[in-house]
């Protein structure tokens, strides 16, 4: 979703120069105050669109809490990512502890196909939402959510067996926030009593996983030495991203126009790049052939940042050396010829001025090595057993190259 709502984002920005100017991507960053003020218009711009989505999907729930019905314990009871542990206490008093095939055991926990079913329904309703993914990706998310299951029952047994105890004061305000989500459903007062008790449940598992998970990544505060070491091994944390210098020759097509016409954009810029390597100047052949605002000053777009360019135009200029043309590349309103004609690569911060930093950095990664060793060392001395055997086949993911499928130039215009 990042990646479309960035597309998505450049492509309003481009719309709204193509209605203006006829043209589509950047005139040249004459000095700093014009890259000031057309970054913050970028940043404007994203900051709107962000906006829109927000408002799409509170509509989109809103209408969802309106048409809740009878269902409700069971749709709330879909947002329980802990039932296995659920489960457990079931099995552990003794009750209809057959009745449900099971999916997994840890230990004596025993989590149901059922206690799956749910949970897949409701990640799946997060992750994939409108989107209809591969078989490939489900199956790896089949195992994804399996596991969360499995991990978060381990963790409320081994959070159980070093006696911590829920916050009741959290679990408690966990308990309203729900109240308060549904106290205008007249489904409500009749599912309460149902869900309540599960509700609670999960609210206490969570808070114990929570106890467990900040006492282990309670780790030591760095060494000078470690701080060193990390700062050596890691330059490209403390490095601002260089900054390139591209100039561009656009053979403009309608993204609506045959495909005949397409041939010809791409064949004419073939043409276009067996001239510029043959020693023509790129800037009089921009001046003469591209449909860009930037042909004006020969091709010229200035210094860009890392992150400013879509996706494959970002690939493409980040290969070339100093002076080199690429190929000619079909973009979304047409063929795109680039060359790099300079790369600014700042210099790196040094380490007295990155201290902060590097012991924020070092701490981030320390915590999550640790926490993921506390992990597998609770799966290896914990048995587990699951049953795959309503899961899709993992399927090898298949290595394509990077094709362009819509992206355009972002305009600062």
């Amino acid at each position: 979703m990042a990646s479309s709502t960035y597309y998505a984002g450049y492509s309003m920005q481009r719309l709204s120069l193509s209605l203006n100017k006829g043209c589509w991507t950047h005139e040249i960053w004459r000095n700093n105050l014009t890259r000031i003020a057309r970054f913050n218009f970028l940043l404007q711009n994203r900051l709107n669109q962000l906006t829109r989505e927000a408002f799409i999907v509170k509509s989109k729930r809103n209408s969802i809490i309106q048409n809740i019905n009878l269902t409700l314990a069971l749709l709330l009871s879909g947002m329980l990512l802990c039932a296995g542990a659920f489960a457990a206490d079931q099995v552990a008093q003794g009750k209809s502890a057959k009745a449900a095939p099971v999916f997994a055991t840890v230990g004596k926990v025993a989590i149901t196909w059922q206690d799956y079913n749910l949970a897949y329904a409701s990640e799946a309703g997060k992750k994939f939402y409108h989107a209809k993914p591969n078989e490939a990706d489900l199956a790896t998310f089949q195992r994804e959510v399996g596991n969360k299951l499995v991990t978060n029952a381990l963790l409320v047994q081994e959070a159980k067996r070093r006696k911590l105890k829920p916050d009741n004061a959290v679990v408690d305000q966990g308990l309203q926030l729900y109240e308060q989500r549904f106290a205008n459903d007249p489904n409500w007062p009749a599912a309460r009593l149902r869900v309540l008790p599960t509700i609670t449940k999960r609210l206490q598992d969570e808070n114990l996983r929570n106890q467990l998970e900040q006492i282990v990544r309670n780790v030591p505060q760095p060494s000078m030495k470690q701080l060193r070491e990390y700062y050596d091994g890691h330059p490209d944390k403390f490095t601002s991203p260089p900054q390139p210098r591209i100039s561009v020759i656009l053979l403009r097509v309608d993204p609506s126009s045959p495909e005949e016409d397409w041939q010809k954009a791409m064949e004419e810029g073939q043409g276009l790049v067996k001239r510029l390597r043959a020693g023509e100047d790129f800037g009089e052949l921009a001046r003469n052939y591209s449909g860009d605002i930037s042909s004006e000053e020969g091709g010229d777009m200035g210094f860009m940042h890392i992150g400013m360019l879509p996706g494959l135009p970002e690939q493409i200029v980040s290969k070339l050396k100093i002076g080199e043309t690429s190929d000619a590349v079909k973009l979304l309103e047409g063929v795109a010829i680039f060359r790099l004609v300079d790369r600014i690569q700042p210099p790196a911060n040094t380490f007295e001025n990155s201290q902060q930093r590097i012991s924020e950095l070092w701490l981030e990664e320390q915590r999550d090595i640790t926490w993921g060793a506390f992990i597998a060392k609770l799966n290896k001395k914990t048995p587990v057993h699951v049953d795959e055997s309503r899961f899709l086949p993992l399927q090898p993911v298949a290595q394509t190259p990077a094709k362009n499928d819509g992206a355009v130039l972002p305009s600062t215009k």
